[in-house]
């Protein structure tokens, strides 16, 4: 649903509808992907009963465990790989004990992975990772040069052609070479569409071409949102039909090793070959559909499947803003020599093609001609259109090859090869888009390694822990799937109240004063909390709570960093109007990052003295700072009620306690002189409680300034209200 969701192609709602016909629909086409899971990876018929149901267990262990994991963080992550390694992986445990038990060698290992096929699905998810990214590239730069970012005026002529040659391929891959693995498909009908292919398809295209242009002439329907519809329907068409064996695939296996078993009752477990799982088997309608329902109740209730897509959508955006990745030396350089060869390249083409090209790609003409930036989607329906069929493409080709590709793979470079050829990555975001890019791709070892490793030693485990060992693994899982869910449901909450005026589409002076007081109200109290909680823990000598503190303040500084990083886009959406509330805004993010560092500056040094079990305060030093800890409680207080009522009558009286505190401060510094003279106290203890002093006045200065700032906010406001 990226590509849909990324270029608004409808609402939220319909999307998700019309992803989860595609995928009910889809999941039909996956019995012929079934064999993967009971012989791709291993030969069954050198493996007992009682040894393929522990292979199966370790990979739905491992395989919810890992891939639960990765949604929590919001990274995509293949499915594919993951089955494909943990097979590997348990396999491979259970080869080497027979191995052990037996007079074979581990030069013989051969005989029960079936490496040759192993090698070739690893090769095949590898390839279609540099395909899916080269075509991306390819195809959208082209199409960008046909339409360029003005579109809509080049759609009365080439709309209806384009959609018709965009949905005949859809048809071709989906139901052409989709239907091979479809369980509903008669032998006949197969006939007749491979005798028929080419009729079919010129039918299709004539038909989808003319249909497209009535729409589009008659009632101006937007080709391009068809498009990318129908391309959301048939990219989960191929999801259902390439995935759905990662859902299912191994527990029917067990299913089917069951049910071998169990049709004769004189079998022993432990001696019974399962070569009965090389036979090829059409997996019954009602599995693949009421699996099919799981997947669209999920994708319509996850939390983190929106998560993940984030991810996605970021990374493929075409304008600027907070990226999540920061920039890494790999992205630098990559960068930078890019940078090289562009203007090396720039040297030779003529400049009359330079400009004919830059003309096309211009995304910043296009863009202001939306009232608001808010308007403008991460990408546009063109790009969209192009994900959709490209991605439904390559991947209904591979599983008609029945070929387990990767189709988070797919869809993910897919996008990422047209958000390169867009020219998405500005030297604006390009360091951050590539680091992205790399984490993302590295994860995806990672699954590879992590999959193959614990299902490994799962499988070792259960072998030798029996039952035991198996319900053990199983209350594991579902213990680590509700813990990663209640602490996804905090982020999102926590993500969700970060900043409630993102999606205004302009500020006037009353919403972005809103949003000014809840941001320093917010910051206030916590500091407020955290400056006592250090101090406390500091007196306490508690090392935990402190750590916990730490923690608290490390996200603070994050929510204020935040802050910062979104002034750009918050100014750019402020009306004419209330432009001269502009600086003072500017002014007050400037304190509340400068009151976050002290904060930060405040804790780190008090943890680190902590950690290192440096020499406890004296009795002394703990009266002192339980004092400054009170009076600094309730000049927060204090502020807190003038921010929220608005009255800056009583700025005086803050004045005379923001004084009083600073004396306090100037106070304890001479005591922790006298201290030091009697080494009553050591140097740790100095550095520490004279930078916590020190970084307590900065606090004071920078809050006061803080509140002087939001007073002349608040004037300046009045001011353009008239009031």
């Amino acid at each position: 649903i990226n590509s849909s969701v990324g270029s608004k192609a409808a609402s939220l709602k319909v999307i998700l509808s019309i992803a989860g016909l595609g995928v009910i629909l889809g999941a039909t086409f996956s019995s012929g992907m079934m064999e993967i899971a009971r012989s791709g990876i291993f030969h069954p018929g050198q493996f007992y009963f009682s040894e393929i149901m522990i292979i199966f267990l370790a990979v739905m262990i491992t395989d919810v465990i890992l891939l639960d994991t990765f949604n929590t963080f919001g990274f995509p992550t293949s499915t594919t790989v993951s089955i494909v390694f943990e097979l590997l992986g348990a396999a491979v445990a259970i080869s080497i004990i027979k191995i052990m038990n037996s007079t074979d060698s581990f030069a013989d290992i051969g005989n029960y992975i079936n490496t040759a096929k192993a090698l070739a699905i690893i090769f095949g998810i590898l390839f279609s990772v540099v395909i899916a990214f080269a075509f991306g590239t390819i195809i959208q730069f082209i199409t960008r040069l046909i339409f360029s970012f003005d579109f809509q005026k080049y759609m009365k002529y080439f709309g209806a052609l384009w959609g018709g040659v965009a949905i005949t391929a859809i048809v071709y891959f989906i139901l052409v070479k989709g239907a091979k693995g479809a369980s509903f498909m008669t032998p006949e009908a197969l006939e007749w569409l491979g005798s028929n292919t080419m009729k079919v398809l010129l039918m299709a295209f004539v038909a989808f071409t003319v249909i497209l242009q009535l729409l589009y002439s008659l009632f101006k329907v937007n080709i391009l949102r068809i498009i990318v519809l129908v391309g959301t329907f048939s990219l989960a068409m191929a999801f259902a039909g390439n995935d759905l064996v990662n859902f299912i695939g191994v527990p029917l296996a067990g299913f089917e090793s069951y049910r071998e078993f169990a049709a004769d009752p004189s079998f022993n477990p432990d001696t019974m070959l399962m070569g009965a799982l090389s036979e090829p088997v059409k997996t019954p309608t009602i599995f693949l559909v009421g699996a099919g329902l799981i997947m669209v109740a999920t994708l319509f209730m996850s939390k983190k499947a929106r998560t993940v897509s984030q991810t996605e959508i970021n990374l493929a955006r075409q304008g600027s803003g907070s990226e999540r990745f920061e920039s890494s030396r790999l992205s630098r350089s990559v960068v930078r020599h890019t940078v090289g060869v562009s203007k090396f390249i720039g040297r030779i083409i003529p400049d009359k093609v330079t400009r004919f090209i830059d003309r096309r790609f211009d995304f910043q003409s296009y863009r202001k001609r939306f009232q608001s930036p808010a308007d403008v989607s991460s990408f546009d329906l063109l790009r969209g259109s192009v994900n959709m069929f490209v991605a439904s493409s390559l991947i209904a080709f591979g599983t008609s090859l029945k070929l387990p590709l990767s189709t988070t793979y797919v869809t993910f470079m897919v996008a990422m090869g047209t958000s390169l050829a867009d020219r998405a990555w500005g030297r604006e975001s390009a360091v951050y888009r590539i680091t992205g890019v790399v984490t993302v791709i590295g994860g995806w070892f990672f699954t590879a390694i992590t999959a193959f490793t614990v299902s490994f030693l799962i499988a070792l485990v259960l072998h030798w822990g029996g039952i035991i060992a198996a319900l053990a693994g199983l209350a594991i899982a579902l213990f680590i799937v509700i813990r990663s869910a209640i602490r996804h449901n905090r982020k999102i909450l926590r993500t969700a109240k970060k900043d409630e005026l993102d999606e205004k589409l302009t500020l006037t002076g009353e919403n972005i004063l809103h949003k000014c007081n809840t941001s320093i109200t917010d910051v206030v109290a916590s500091v407020r909390k955290l400056y006592s909680s250090s101090l406390v823990s500091l007196t306490g000598e508690e090392w935990k709570k402190m750590k916990k503190v730490k923690k608290n303040v490390d996200d603070l500084n994050q929510r204020t960093k935040e802050l910062k990083y979104n002034l750009y886009p918050t100014l750019r959406k402020l009306e004419e109007d209330f432009i001269e509330t502009g600086p003072y805004y500017v002014q007050i993010l400037d304190y509340l990052r400068e009151i976050a560092h002290c904060l930060k500056y405040i804790s780190d040094p008090i943890y680190e003295h902590l950690d290192n079990n440096h020499p406890s305060l004296i009795p002394e030093q703990i009266k002192d700072l339980n004092l400054l800890s009170a009076a600094v409680t309730r000049f927060y207080d204090r502020i807190e009620i003038i921010i929220r009522d608005q009255d800056h009558s009583k700025m005086e009286s803050l004045l005379a306690e923001q004084q009083s505190i600073l004396d306090l401060i100037n106070k304890i510094k001479k005591k922790q002189i006298k201290y030091i003279k009697s080494e009553s106290i050591g140097t740790r203890n100095t550095l520490m409680y004279l930078n916590l002093l020190t970084e307590s006045k900065n606090l004071l200065l920078y809050t006061v300034n803080m509140v002087k700032s939001h007073r002349d906010f608040l004037m300046s406001d009045a001011l353009n209200n008239g009031s």
